[in-house]
């Protein structure tokens, strides 16, 4: 028996007109609070399953959206819920359920162009989806380690998207063992289904197309390896660029090798270097567009005109390179978001899924007033045996003319 006596609508009426709320007392006098038709009290499945004179079962498998339930019933109970305007209780829901209804995203450095196009496709999908999407940023070694670690064991999100972090072979194991569905994006590991572009033929396809053009004297602007987070990227890029190197016959010149900040500042720093030489570059190819436009601001500095005595060559394909008209590799940032995240819910959906490797194509835009042709598709699907047992999936953007 509850210690205290019912609320009367005369009483909540005096309460809320008090508080200036509301000032119709005809809303509340006579009536009681415990009434699921007023305002102040939402309603639940039981006065679903009331109205509509079914079970409480029933109208969770309705809810639930399973099959075990015949049509016409399915009616009287959605109309019954729409007529009440119920809401099921997501925490409830996922104590039943055993699910958050949620994706995790494990990021470095979110702010940076790269990383927020592929947010924005794995938004985009999760927004479709109906899925709550928590963002864990990372910026050193121990953010990393922690998520991790602490993820997979209190496992506020059904699933996990891991971009440009590569897990070390212990942390692989342990991922897996916890049961928890993971993506990784533009990283690879056998145990997870994995989603890379190929650096390596990018930055040889950027770099045979200023050979190309008659450069023989290319500079090159390396992104910095931060931490011990393992970015491949930069290691791919580089050695693109020793390939391309090697099958036009130049001599590699480590003078004209930097390493920079992934900005648009450091890009200019390393820029400035190159450009002050005595036999200076006559091309110029940055492993970001970030760092390209930083090229861009060395070169006007020193009032060296691009492209007539200087090509510059970025890499991304961010939208500010399109405004600037710079020559670029273009990545597939956003469809990079959106594949994994329509994959980490398959898996969530489908837990005996295997993992499997999904390529996706770079393209090359060259800019305008650099005599280049925009959009050429520049990659193939590449397998090799190494990432075997995982089914590969290739996926290109197809030839843009």
């Amino acid at each position: 028996m509850s210690l205290y006596p019912p609320f009367t609508g005369a009483f909540v009426y005096a309460i809320l007109n008090r508080e200036n709320i509301v000032e119709d007392e005809n809303v509340f006098i006579g009536t009681s609070t415990l009434k699921k038709d007023n305002a102040l009290m939402a309603a639940t499945i039981h006065d679903v399953a009331l109205e509509a004179a079914v079970g409480i079962g029933t109208v969770s498998r309705v809810i639930n959206n399973s099959p075990r339930v015949k049509p016409a019933t399915r009616e009287r109970v959605l109309a019954a819920i729409d007529k009440l305007h119920y809401k099921p209780d997501p925490i409830a829901r996922s104590m039943i359920s055993k699910r958050t209804n949620s994706l995790g995203v494990i990021v470095p450095f979110f702010t940076r162009p790269f990383f927020m196009e592929v947010l924005r496709g794995v938004e985009a999908v999760s927004a479709r989806l109906g899925r709550e999407l928590i963002l864990y940023n990372v910026e050193t070694d121990a953010q990393r380690d922690h998520y991790f670690s602490e993820l997979p064991m209190h496992r506020k999100v059904d699933g996990l998207l891991i971009v440009s972090l590569t897990p070390d072979v212990s942390v692989s194991c342990r991922l897996k063992d916890s049961g928890l569905p993971v993506v990784l994006i533009d990283a690879y590991s056998p145990l997870f289904t994995s989603l890379v572009v190929n650096n390596v033929e990018g930055a040889y396809q950027a770099v045979r197309g200023l050979i190309e053009k008659g450069h023989r004297r290319i500079g090159f602007i390396n992104g910095q390896i931060e931490g011990n987070f393992k970015f491949n990227q930069a290691n791919d890029r580089l050695i693109g660029l020793h390939r391309a190197f090697g099958e036009a016959g130049l001599l590699f010149e480590p003078e004209l090798v930097l390493t920079s900040e992934w900005s648009r500042m450091g890009g200019k720093q390393a820029a400035l270097q190159l450009l002050s030489q005595q036999k200076r570059p006559t091309a110029i190819f940055a492993a970001s567009d970030m760092q390209a436009v930083g090229v861009l601001e060395a070169a006007k500095d020193l009032d060296i005109p691009v492209p007539e005595q200087l090509s510059v060559m970025g890499f991304d394909g961010i939208e500010v390179s399109e405004l600037l008209e710079l020559s670029t590799m273009l990545q597939p940032m956003q469809e990079m978001g959106e594949v994994a995240a329509a994959a980490l819910v398959e898996i969530i959906d489908n837990s005996t899924q295997a993992p499997e490797l999904i390529r996706l194509d770079h393209t090359r835009s060259d800019s305008p007033g650099d005599g280049g042709v925009t959009l050429i598709n520049t990659l193939q699907p590449l397998i090799h045996s190494c990432i075997l047992p995982v089914f590969i999936r290739k996926m290109g953007q197809g030839n843009h003319d």
